[in-house]
C-alpha cells in the first residue's frame, strides 16, 4: 500500500493549503452530517462521528462549521440533505482496479459524474463486484511522526487489534481489521499518541506496480473522479516506488 498511501497523505496535506481546500472541507462536513444523523449528535456514543470531526479539525475545518454540520446531520437545524451511499467500479490506465464511493443526494449527477471522468481519462466502468473482491474492509489510522519511533506506534496499539505499521515516510499508517478501528484509535489515545486521521478504508490484497507514466496517467484519473462533489473517496490498487513519486512530484 506505500505508494498509494504515501500519495494520499500527502495529496491531503496540499490539499489542506491550496485550492481544492474547499472541496476538501466540503466533503468533511458532509461525512460529519451523515454519521450524525445515522448514529446521533453525541461523538462519545458515535465513534464514526468522533473520528470524523477529529479529521475536520486536524484539517483546519473551522468549528462552526462542523457544530453546523452535526445539528443538521442530527435534525437539530434545517438544511440536512438525504445523502446515500453508493459504490462504482471500475478499471483505470495500466488495469488498474479502481472503487468509487459517492455521497450525494442525486444518485443520476453522481453516476454521471463518475462515467465522465472514467471516460475521459483511460478508465472504463465494471459491473458490480468484478473490482470490489480485490479490496478487503480495513481500519485505516495516520500518525504524524514527530519524535514517534515505529517500536513506539507497534508497542500502543498490537494489544488492541493492529495487524500492521507502515512507514509513510512522514507518517506512520496503522493497518487493523475495521471492527477493531475504535480499539486501536482508543489504545493510541491512551498511550498519548496523537492520531491525523481514523478510517474504514478499502485497502488492496494486490498491487499494480506503476512506472512514471503510468503513475501520472492515474494520479490524473484520481484527482478527475475527486474534483466532483459527490465523489467521497477512492481506492485504488497500484503501487509506486519511492524513485517515481519522486519523479511525479518534480
Amino acid at each position: 500500500m506505500s505508494g498509494h498511501s504515501k500519495w494520499a497523505t500527502t495529496k491531503h496535506k496540499k490539499a489542506v493549503i491550496d485550492a481544492k481546500r474547499g472541496k476538501l472541507f466540503a466533503k468533511m462536513i458532509k461525512n460529519i452530517e451523515v454519521a450524525a444523523r445515522t448514529g446521533g449528535a453525541d461523538p462519545s456514543g458515535n465513534p464514526t462521528l468522533f473520528d470524523a470531526i477529529q479529521k475536520a479539525k486536524k484539517s483546519s475545518v473551522p468549528n462552526k462549521n462542523i457544530d453546523s454540520a452535526v445539528k443538521r446531520g442530527a435534525g437539530l437545524e434545517a438544511g440536512g440533505a438525504d445523502y446515500e451511499t453508493i459504490m462504482y467500479e471500475g478499471y483505470g490506465p495500466n488495469g488498474v482496479a479502481v472503487l468509487i464511493e459517492c455521497l450525494t443526494d442525486n444518485r443520476n449527477r453522481a453516476a454521471s459524474d463518475v462515467r465522465v471522468a472514467m471516460t475521459r481519462n483511460g478508465g472504463n466502468m465494471a459491473d458490480p463486484g468484478s473490482v470490489s473482491y480485490l479490496f478487503h474492509r480495513k481500519g485505516v489510522i495516520v500518525v504524524p511522526k514527530g519524535e514517534l519511533a515505529e517500536d513506539d506506534v507497534l508497542g500502543a496499539v498490537l494489544e488492541a487489534g493492529a495487524e500492521e505499521v507502515n512507514d509513510l515516510g512522514e507518517s506512520f499508517e496503522v493497518i487493523s481489521e475495521a471492527t477493531d478501528l475504535v480499539a486501536v484509535r482508543t489504545a493510541l489515545q491512551e498511550a498519548g499518541i496523537d492520531y491525523d486521521s481514523a478510517d474504514a478504508n478499502f485497502v488492496p490484497t494486490m498491487q499494480v506496480e506503476l512506472d512514471e507514466d503510468g503513475a501520472r496517467k492515474i494520479f490524473k484519473l484520481i484527482d478527475a473522479l475527486e474534483d466532483s462533489d459527490d465523489v467521497q473517496n477512492v481506492f485504488a490498487n497500484f503501487d509506486v516506488s519511492d524513485e517515481v513519486m519522486e519523479k511525479v512530484d518534480a
